[in-house]
């Protein structure tokens, strides 16, 4: 049994950030965010989901920290940000805007990345100035823009009322997980994770999940219940990329399909067969590619001095990216499969 917020070994342990500062938010809530990789590299931003924290993108600031800067931020009220009793999709979006200005300079690019509430994060500030200054490209993780419980399987009943109010009550539950059991591994993975995952998933994920608050897990619960973002989804007018588990039972890929169809210039929809609502977890290397690959295609050029920072207690770091992106590497097998996936639904659609 154990509380650690994160497994200290392996490939899903947290890398060291290079810069760590406290962001403060339009309504004062102070949000942990951190630092990783060259100062001077194409930036990448990740926003996590509900339950979770920065330790959930470990695999991939592990990697894209070789010739990226990594920026990643704990949600209100998750990881290392402290609680605040400001619940909504308004919060959210402060919150986005509010890292961005503190750890990018002004009309600097970066791909951000969102999984789960992190794309709802994105949506909700779509409009925002921030955004539309520095996001170059966006990829959305197993996520969703509205009616996110009648849609959800985790209650194996057919779709309609019933199985809504019982999701409601599993998903909105203020009951503590208490520590990672093996009976609360084998929860954890059915709800979240596709059936073939492997025991240092099911781990990590479950390290960072029970460390969340109930009273946090509770409060954001309504805001996902009462959910509807769909207007945000169309004001996303950056390229964006869509990667959805086959087996998700939150986000079940009809989510994503709506996405893909909604977005003014989406760039891709994967669909991967066996995998749940833990992409980045699930498939660390093709999310990963993923997003090298946008920041190669869309984050380039010099973007000036840094200016001062309003983060506490030390600013972000200071330089300007001065080479070019890098080159994304060669598809590797599950990357092949899931290109296929892609072209295959987009055959679909257009039928």
């Amino acid at each position: 049994m154990s509380r650690l917020p994160h497994v200290a070994d392996g490939p899903y342990a947290p890398p060291v950030p290079a810069h760590e500062l406290t962001v403060t938010s339009a309504d004062g809530a102070r949000l942990h965010a951190e630092v990783h990789g060259p100062e001077n590299a194409p930036a990448v931003v990740l926003s996590h989901g509900w339950w979770c924290s920065t330790a959930f993108w470990a695999a991939q600031i592990r990697e894209l920290a070789a010739d990226h800067r990594v920026v990643a931020y704990d949600q209100r009220g998750h990881g290392r940000s402290p609680a605040n009793p400001a619940y909504g999709t308004e919060p959210l979006a402060d919150d986005l805007e509010a890292v961005l200005k503190a750890t990018l300079a002004p009309g600097e690019q970066a791909v951000i990345a969102g999984h789960s509430m992190g794309g709802m994060t994105l949506m909700a500030a779509a409009t925002r100035p921030a955004v539309r200054e520095h996001a170059a490209a966006v990829l959305l993780c197993s996520t969703g823009s509205a009616r996110l419980v009648p849609s959800a399987t985790v209650v194996p009943l057919r779709e309609g009322r019933v199985r809504t109010w019982l999701t409601r009550r599993v998903l909105g539950s203020r009951a503590p997980l208490g520590p990672v059991t093996p009976a609360a591994r084998r929860i954890l993975k059915y709800g979240t994770l596709g059936p073939g995952s492997s025991p240092d998933m099911v781990e990590a994920c479950a390290r960072i999940v029970h460390a969340c608050p109930r009273r946090v897990r509770y409060g954001w619960s309504h805001v996902l219940d009462l959910l509807d973002l769909d207007h945000g989804v169309r004001e996303l007018r950056m390229p964006v990329e869509v990667v959805v588990g086959a087996a998700d039972r939150l986000t079940p890929p009809v989510h994503a399909r709506a996405l893909a169809a909604a977005l003014p210039d989406c760039v891709g929809l994967t669909e991967l067969p066996g995998l749940g609502h833990m992409t980045p977890v699930e498939a660390p290397e093709l999310v990963t590619g993923k997003i090298r690959a946008l920041a190669a295609a869309h984050v380039s050029g010099a973007r000036g001095e840094r200016s001062a920072r309003s983060a506490e207690p030390t600013a972000a770091p200071t330089g300007v990216p001065t080479a070019p992106a890098p080159t994304a590497p060669a598809q590797t097998a599950p990357a092949q499969t899931a290109a296929v996936q892609t072209a295959a639904v987009q055959t679909e659609e257009s039928a």
